[in-house]
C-alpha cells in the first residue's frame, strides 16, 4: 500500500503516448517529479474535463521537471479510440497508461475492488521516488489542475529550501515559513 513519504511502487504498462503505443515504466521519470493522474474510465463524464484541464497546464508542470502519467484501467487500445473521438482528450500529449490487471491501481491503493475501476486520485512523487502527496476525491468531483501546478510549485521550492514550509495559499516569490519554537501562536 502507498503511504506518503515512503518509497513510490514501481510499475511498467502498455500506454498512449505521441500518437503511438509504448511501455512506459516508473524507472523512466528517476530524477523528475511524477504525477500519477488516475481516473475512472474513458468515454465517461468528470474524467474528460480533468484531463483537458490538465493538458492545459502540461506544458507549465513540465517546466517544473514534471511529468504527467494518466492511468486508468482501460487499455491503451481504448485510449487511442478515445482520443480519436474527444476534441477535449486530442488535447493531451502526456503519456496514457492503460491498467487492465489492474496492478497500477492495487499498488497505489486507488481500485475499487467491486467496480474494477481506479479512483479520482492524484499522487505526486518527487525525484527520488519518495510519495510526496495524495489526494483522492469521490466520483462527482472533478480536480483543479492549477491546484496541482501549485503543489507541485510548492513540493519543488520546499525540496531546494529545506527546512522552510509553504504556508496555505503560496505561490511562488511569496513568503514562506521557518517552523519552529518562534512561530508557535504567532500565525
Amino acid at each position: 500500500m502507498v503511504r506518503l513519504n515512503e518509497q513510490a511502487p514501481e510499475f511498467s504498462a502498455m500506454a498512449y503516448a505521441d500518437k503511438q503505443f509504448k511501455e512506459v515504466k516508473s524507472e523512466d521519470y528517476k530524477g523528475k517529479f511524477v504525477v500519477l493522474f488516475f481516473y475512472p474510465a474513458d468515454f465517461t463524464f468528470v474524467c474528460p474535463t480533468e484531463l483537458e484541464d490538465l493538458a492545459g497546464k502540461y506544458s507549465e508542470l513540465q517546466s517544473l521537471g514534471c511529468e504527467v502519467l494518466s492511468v486508468s484501467t482501460d487499455t491503451h487500445f481504448v485510449h487511442k479510440a478515445w482520443q480519436d473521438a474527444s476534441e477535449a482528450i486530442k488535447k493531451i500529449e502526456f503519456p496514457m497508461l492503460g491498467d487492465p490487471l489492474h496492478t497500477i491501481s492495487k499498488a497505489y491503493n486507488v481500485l475499487r475492488t467491486n467496480e474494477g475501476l481506479s479512483d479520482r486520485a492524484t499522487i505526486i512523487i518527487d525525484p527520488d521516488g519518495i510519495v510526496k502527496s495524495i489526494e483522492i476525491t469521490d466520483e462527482p468531483i472533478g480536480r483543479n489542475a492549477q491546484e496541482l501546478v501549485r503543489k507541485v510549485q510548492a513540493l519543488k521550492h520546499a525540496r531546494e529550501n529545506p527546512g522552510m514550509a509553504c504556508p496555505a495559499n503560496w505561490k511562488p516569490g511569496e513568503n514562506t515559513l521557518k517552523p519552529g519554537i518562534d512561530l508557535v501562536g504567532k500565525i
